[in-house]
């Protein structure tokens, strides 16, 4: 399968669950997670990577967080449901491969449960640094074990979890990018269990 195709499969996936999306604890709970865990000092400006319906920057806003909040979405029916929601934040349907975003722009980059969808994963962790100022961090959460019976609707078949299911595995490869995994949790919710970790971008590229 080609990465066109890949994304093609992903995106009519998502499509079709962004209507019920909200309606799974387990995605409203992950994401409540991931904004208690982020560092917020210093932090004024957020990009959240296949942000879905915004559940993460939703998170961000109750925490109090009251900077600038962005998001990047292949599903168009996701980006809709996200605006429904943020109507503030600057949200775009784009490929987390090639962002439409300037240099330098961000203090913090989130992405949740979707770098185990994208055909390139190092080519958008690239783009996490690029678009991140000097000192700026990064935070993803990753399935170290997943149920896929709770995961029915999700193109299980087009996602790889293995480059991620380790604090090892997931520093070897952000590493080429300039970042290295800093602090990390365990979050569990039933069968499955999941990786939260800061990434410190350490060095230029």
């Amino acid at each position: 399968m080609s990465d066109d195709q890949h994304l093609r499969m992903v995106r009519e996936r998502f499509d079709d669950r962004a209507a019920h999306y909200d309606d799974s604890a387990m995605h409203r709970g992950l994401a409540a997670a991931v904004a208690a865990f982020a560092d917020l000092d210093g932090v004024d400006a957020v990009l959240d990577i296949a942000t879905g319906t915004g559940l993460v920057l939703r998170a961000l806003r109750d925490r109090g967080f009251a900077g600038a909040l962005s998001g990047v979405d292949l599903s168009p029916r996701m980006v809709d449901e996200a605006r429904r929601h943020l109507p503030d934040a600057q949200l775009l349907e784009a490929d987390a491969t090639r962002l439409p975003l300037p240099d330098n722009a961000f203090d913090l980059v989130t992405c949740v449960t979707g770098l185990q969808l994208f055909p390139t994963p190092a080519t958008a962790i690239a783009e996490w640094a690029r678009v991140l100022r000097p000192g700026g961090r990064a935070v993803t959460a990753t399935f170290l074990a997943v149920d896929p019976s709770r995961h029915r609707a999700a193109p299980q078949a087009h996602a790889d979890h293995i480059p991620f299911d380790s604090v090892e595995q997931l520093d070897a490869l952000v590493a080429p990018a300039g970042f290295s995994v800093g602090r990390t949790e365990t979050w569990v919710d039933g069968a499955d269990e999941l990786l939260i970790a800061e990434l410190a971008l350490t060095q230029s590229t």
